[in-house]
């Protein structure tokens, strides 16, 4: 079996499966359990994507047979090594951080001028799992 992160294009089979997925995105989460992040989101093959509640999601152990391999170029191999790198950081990263910096004050002032001290959500940031798959800092 290739190494992990499989080119966007990829047709695979999963194990136990009867339909074969083609690869569309990496990193994804489901709606249902936001702690797990799947290696790979996929549509059915042929037909594509139909609906979202057709789109699989599923991990690179789970692939049983490659049965065509997605474009490969400079632009993906940097991606993937981008991804990989983000992908570790991330598994490595501890569970529970605390949200508060201890060395801050947390005196009665507010934080107006600091948006991202409120309890709005910032339309800039990644997502609500806190994934930033572009590396892209705010």
């Amino acid at each position: 079996m290739r190494e992990k992160y499989l080119p966007i294009g990829t047709v695979v089979l999963l194990k136990g499966g009867k339909k074969r997925a083609m690869i569309t995105g990496f990193c994804s989460v489901a709606q249902e359990n936001q702690e797990k992040i799947y290696d790979y989101s996929g549509c059915v093959y042929p037909e594509g994507y139909l609906s979202s509640n057709q789109v699989c999601l599923f991990d690179h152990d789970q692939i049983d047979k490659i049965f065509f391999l997605g474009f490969e170029d400079e632009e993906e191999k940097a991606f993937k090594e981008k991804l990989n790198s983000i992908v570790s950081s991330i598994e490595n990263k501890p569970k529970f951080e605390s949200p508060v910096d201890n060395n801050e004050s947390n005196s009665d002032s507010t934080n107006d001028s600091n948006p991202a001290a409120t309890n709005d959500s910032n339309p800039d940031s990644s997502d609500d799992t806190g994934f930033n798959p572009f590396g892209v800092n705010n």
